[in-house]
């Protein structure tokens, strides 16, 4: 048994999983081996699975998340006692959960959650499986998106308690463990099949910040079919009772059918589409026929219905649904409401007159309206000295499940720092904190891990700061000047200059910034051999960044996705991905919110069409670094460097002609190594490291096609 000190693990990987890491010694002197159980006790006794720390760590401290500190009865920097715990299997566990948790989630998905963790009774945990430690082959992909589908984007944050388990802890949870929930339905502690049930509708909530006239226009129709069915009559026609609403997911599409059903008291059935389609044909038409034979007054809610009518595919049951969808919007008996977050995936059928004549959309919410579901979140959350504008600016494309899941994320960030405390706050840090986990649904998994840069990292360059300013900033912080004065925001601009000169990292500076999702594209990624595809690439990557606005879009190598068309000898492709990239920026559905940045060292190859006004309009010459724009660079590159005062940053940037920007960082970074060469305990770097730098460090920028790129921006100058 070693005695150490409890650390709070900053891993993103372990987080939620019941992860311990140890220094490697500490794992030797108690003789385990990696993901073996530990037994850990503070104020009270709890398990963990044990992984090997960074080398660099103490050789006394125990790495851990704030759920495995809360288990433990201890505050970051407690002290714990840590030993090996003999392998056990866990019979039976029973668990406690949330309503909805109990409501929608198998057993059998909620096994493979628990799956590979040990776990005590009276703990707390997370339904985020444990995918690091090696076990079964499971569907652990297919839980996941179980779980996300049936809880929203909150599910990686809501705890369970173990209520019981068989025997004590703490044990392994395996595939023969039988899982349960308190008072329910069981596993039968073998690989079963699993057949997800339809969620439970929750209580509406009281307001819907931003959804207003959506909640007033559905209330309307229905009101209309269900209690004015006199008038109508009289005018001649008829109720039409059938409803699409699309909307990025966790935007509040069924909250808005809750409301309004609760208002006109209607009685609410709600499916989950991808459960429905996922039945034996048989079992899945009998269920869509009992659904759509309700009476009314009701309202048949079905959810993600891209799974029963999708664009392609689905015979025969999404003729019979289809059939089935008329049959009842022409009955008039109940009102048929749809929901989609993917409205391009679904049957053109579903949306002619006859089925569903109706459609609404839920944008996402705006900063005013991103605020308003703050505050009413935080309403009664102990609050700090939290700026909300603040944590309002930098959610861009977070829909309202996503700030509740933000509130409820720094929420268990706060009780993991202040278990002790009588009266526990919410503090700025923990919004901060949980900002770096919560990320925003509309975006999926395309979001980038961005570098906590401004544009007053970057050295110098102040004429293409401003010219970026005005182009990418302007438009996300001052949507309302540009609507007063009557004029369109700028749609985008190409960035041009010699290799290393700054283009990419200016692009990292302004999505530093956190006003606007941002999307990363290398030219030739969205280049398929296939026909179609590439166009369909495109397509997809605008339609997520509208969905996610503001988005800024990086097309990184611009000159490979969109050459001058007519040139090309691959059978037309890249002619295909140009003119789907010119519609898409100047085409007939407008780009609200979103600005593309384009970056090449070749802008001569470019398709001409796509630097015209309304698409990349401004083009900025991005310039190799004179002497004074050196210095100014390799001060910036030196802000946490350690420099003796005797390096004269000025001399060194007279020094270094011919260096682009990525040139002078490099200096930088070879000055550091030569230093740790040296001796690994040196503490500052020296003229002579630097000066050995020099020697290793060449210039990089080729004179003919810095000459050829000044050549293009003065004629663009005088055109």
């Amino acid at each position: 048994m070693l005695t150490m000190t409890a650390q709070l693990h900053p891993s993103a990987l372990d987080q939620r999983r019941g992860i311990v890491r140890l220094h490697p010694d500490a794992l030797a002197a108690l003789g385990l081996s990696a993901w073996d159980i530990v037994l850990l006790r503070g104020t009270r006794a709890t398990g963990g699975l044990v992984a090997i720390a960074d080398p660099r760590s103490g050789q006394h401290e125990l790495h851990c998340d704030e759920l495995v500190l809360g288990n433990m009865g201890v505050a970051d920097g407690g002290r714990v006692e840590v030993s090996r715990s003999p392998d056990v299997e866990a019979t039976t566990v029973t668990v406690t959960a949330p309503p909805e948790v109990v409501a929608s989630v198998h057993p059998e998905v909620l096994r493979i959650a628990l799956l590979g963790k040990a776990i005590t009774a009276g703990d707390q945990v997370s339904l985020l499986p444990q995918d690091l430690a090696p076990m079964p082959a499971v569907d652990v992909v297919g839980a996941r998106r179980s779980l996300a589908n049936l809880l929203g984007p909150a599910w990686s944050s809501l705890l369970l308690g173990i209520e019981h388990l068989t025997p004590d802890g703490p044990a392994l949870v395996t595939m023969a463990t039988v899982v349960g929930f308190a008072g329910g339905v069981t596993t039968t502690g073998s690989a079963t099949p699993i057949v997800l049930p339809t969620p439970r509708a929750g209580k509406p909530p009281a307001e819907l910040p931003g959804l207003e006239g959506q909640v007033a226009s559905l209330t309307e129709w229905l009101d209309l079919g269900f209690h004015r069915r006199d008038l109508l009559s009289r005018l001649g026609t008829a109720p039409q009772l059938g409803v699409l609403i699309t909307g990025p997911a966790g935007s509040g599409k069924a909250a808005v059918v809750e409301t309004v059903a609760d208002r006109l008291g209607l009685r609410l059935v709600r499916a989950w589409g991808p459960t429905v389609a996922g039945l034996e044909p048989t079992a899945a038409a009998q269920q869509l026929k009992g659904l759509l034979d309700e009476r009314g007054p009701a309202v048949v809610l079905i959810e993600d219905v891209e799974a029963l009518c999708p664009r392609e595919g689905g015979e025969p049951l999404k003729s019979y649904f289809l059939g089935l969808v008329r049959e009842a919007v022409a009955a008039g008996q109940v009102g048929l409401v749809c929901t989609t977050s993917r409205p391009e995936a679904i049957s053109p059928e579903l949306r002619t007159p006859g089925t569903l004549d109706h459609e609404l959309a839920v944008p996402l919410p705006d900063k005013p309206q991103r605020l308003k579901i703050l505050h009413l979140a935080t309403s009664k959350v102990p609050l700090g000295e939290v700026d909300l504008g603040e944590i309002a600016d930098r959610t861009p494309g977070f829909v309202a499940a996503d700030l509740l899941a933000l509130i409820r994320e720094a929420g268990l960030r706060a009780a993991s720092r202040q278990q002790q405390s009588e009266a526990p706050t919410v503090s700025a840090e923990d919004l901060h904190a949980a900002l770096e986990v919560v990320r925003p649904t509309a975006m999926g998994g395309a979001r980038l891990d961005l570098a906590k840069i401004s544009l007053d990292d970057v050295g110098d360059m102040a004429e293409v700061k401003a010219a970026v300013t005005e182009a990418v900033l302007w438009p996300l912080q001052y949507p309302d000047t540009f609507e007063r004065l009557g004029v369109a925001a700028p749609r985008g601009l190409l960035l041009y200059g010699p290799p290393g000169c700054g283009k990419t990292f200016l692009v990292k500076a302004i999505a530093g910034s956190g006003q606007a999702n941002v999307l990363s594209v290398k030219g030739a990624e969205l280049l398929s051999k296939w026909v179609g595809e590439s166009e369909s690439a495109v397509r997809e990557l605008f339609r997520r960044a509208r969905q996610a606005a503001p988005t800024l879009v990086f097309l990184d190598e611009v000159d490979a996705l969109a050459p001058t068309r007519g040139q090309s000898t691959d059978g037309g492709t890249t002619d295909r991905v140009v003119a789907a990239l010119l519609t898409e920026l100047d085409g007939v559905e407008q780009l609200r919110d979103v600005v593309v940045i384009g970056a090449t060292n070749r802008p001569d190859l470019i398709d001409p069409a796509l630097l015209r006004p309304g698409r990349l309009e401004r083009l900025v010459y991005v310039p190799p670094p004179d002497a004074e724009a050196r210095t100014a660079i390799l001060k910036a590159s030196v802000k946490k460097v350690p420099l003796d005062p005797a390096v004269d940053l000025t001399d060194l940037g007279s020094r270094t002609e011919g260096y682009s920007a990525a040139d002078c960082a490099a200096l930088v970074r070879e000055a550091a190594l030569t230093a740790m060469r040296e001796s690994m305990e040196a503490v500052t770097i020296t003229a002579a490291h630097v000066d050995a730098a020099l020697k290793v460090i060449r210039p990089s920028l080729d004179p003919a096609q810095v000459a050829s790129l000044a050549a293009f921006a003065a004629k663009r100058a005088q055109a």
